[in-house]
């Protein structure tokens, strides 16, 4: 085994991720965290039906029975570790319904949670175990992602499957209680594995990648738990991530970056596609309501953001859901037709409805020159009485600043539950239990994932 001694910024990184312990974390984030859990693991039940949801379960059953539990609502299937962590990553992410946050330009808690749910269950953990472990993820996906993602991003890295590979070995090195070297080696061993373009949105490798980077981090932590090392300064050093990833070296302040996922947040969705769309469509929905709208009397719809917004919208004539999922041409005629956009709203026959296909060329789009922050939208209706309609977004409704009542989160998990044929008391029992830093957490999860799904529907 090397003797190599990380340096700079890896270590820096490591030393708060080995010496953050449970008893520092406040409630908020403990109710952070539990709500991270419900939205992550009930957007991932929802997507049950999903080709490559189906895929990933058949790929995950063939490699064998283990400890670990597939997110399919019915809480029966079990696996090995690593082929839970990639498949419930896979699940959970295929529905982009899952949470955000925006100084990462990625999804935080899809990265990282099944890996560590999957790992705190076959190693009989708590769930002030994962609390503790998630928050070091985080930390460290905010620290990578201030330094780089905007860089990194533009280049056309998936920041969720690059920073968020390096952020779930961070959390799973904590949630194995290893020390600062070993740690440091398990952010190194996450380097050499984490990839993810964005020239996968809208296809199945797009959720793949999400799966990859909780194979990747649990993969790395196991390997560095056993004695495999890494470069000294994986991150920041000469031909590390940051230079290759981002164009630069990366500094990092020595002082802990304590608190990032309260000064950070969550942004968690309330439609089931990229969060670029959705200030727009929280425009366009509240235009739609006050003037008592619908497509017919729609001529045109014009989308002004804000700089780098529409980065992922991809895909300006989509014809099946998951390019759909890309696609501010699509939000707004979908949005304008049926008043919402539910899950159903991206099953490919919806997509391919004539009307929607007609209106895709009535929508145009572009971005503002200037600063990323901060976010906003602003939709322009032209009618075709000859009025013109418009109005700003610059509030997230679900963002950080603006989150999702108790209530309103339940309902989409139990929506996202009765989605993927379980049962909705699902949701509530699944926040319960993670809100317990006592309680087992394989059990809690087994538990909450119960309801009517056969297994020969998988």
């Amino acid at each position: 085994m090397s003797v190599t001694e990380p340096q700079a910024a890896t270590r820096c990184l490591a030393a708060h991720v080995a010496g953050l312990n449970a008893t520092d974390l406040v409630p908020e984030e403990r109710v952070l965290v539990a709500r991270a859990v419900l939205d992550t693991v009930a957007v991932g039940v929802a997507a049950r039906d999903e080709p490559a949801a189906r895929l990933a379960v058949r790929r995950a059953r063939a490699q064998g029975e283990g400890p670990c539990t597939l997110w399919t609502a019915s809480g029966a299937l079990h696996v090995r570790e690593e082929e839970a962590a990639w498949a419930n990553g896979v699940m959970a992410h295929v529905l982009d319904f899952d949470d955000v946050t925006s100084v990462m330009r990625g999804h935080p808690s899809v990265a990282m949670l099944p890996a560590v749910l999957a790992l705190a269950e076959a190693e009989g953990l708590s769930v002030s175990d994962v609390t503790a472990a998630y928050v070091a993820g985080f930390e460290v996906i905010a620290a990578l992602s201030a330094a780089m993602a905007t860089p990194h991003y533009a280049r056309g890295w998936h920041s969720t499957a690059t920073i968020g590979a390096i952020g779930a070995a961070a959390a799973c090195a904590r949630l194995l209680r290893l020390d600062e070297m070993r740690v440091a080696h398990a952010i190194g061993l996450a380097v050499t594995q984490a990839a993810g373009t964005r020239a996968s949105f809208g296809t199945m490798a797009k959720s793949v990648q999400a799966g990859n980077a909780n194979l990747t981090g649990l993969r790395a932590a196991r390997l560095a738990e056993i004695g495999f090392d890494a470069a000294p300064d994986a991150l920041g050093g000469a031909l590390g991530f940051a230079q290759l990833g981002g164009g630069g070296t990366l500094a990092l302040p020595e002082a802990r970056d304590a608190r990032a996922l309260l000064r950070h947040g969550l942004e968690v969705k309330k439609y089931p596609l990229c969060y670029a769309t959705h200030r727009a469509l929280d425009a366009v929905l509240d235009l739609r309501a006050a003037h008592g709208l619908a497509l017919p009397d729609v001529e045109a719809v014009h989308v002004h953001a804000s700089p780098g917004a529409l980065a992922p919208l991809i895909h300006h004539r989509p014809t099946t859901g998951l390019d759909a999922k890309f696609s501010m041409e699509y939000a707004m005629a979908a949005a304008l037709e049926d008043g919402a956009l539910h899950l159903a709203s991206f099953e490919d026959a919806a997509v391919r409805r004539p009307v929607l296909q007609a209106f895709l060329s009535h929508v145009t789009a572009d971005e503002a020159v200037g600063a990323l922050l901060p976010r906003w939208a602003e939709v322009t209706l032209r009618l075709k009485d000859g009025r013109v309609l418009s109005t700003r977004q610059d509030a997230l409704r679900g963002g950080a600043e603006d989150p999702l009542s108790e209530g309103e989160l339940l309902a989409k998990a139990a929506g996202c539950f009765a989605h993927g044929g379980g049962a909705a008391t699902g949701a509530a029992a699944l926040l319960s239990a993670f809100e317990d830093p006592h309680r087992a957490a394989g059990p809690a999860l087994r538990e909450a994932l119960t309801g009517a799904v056969l297994e020969e529907r998988i």
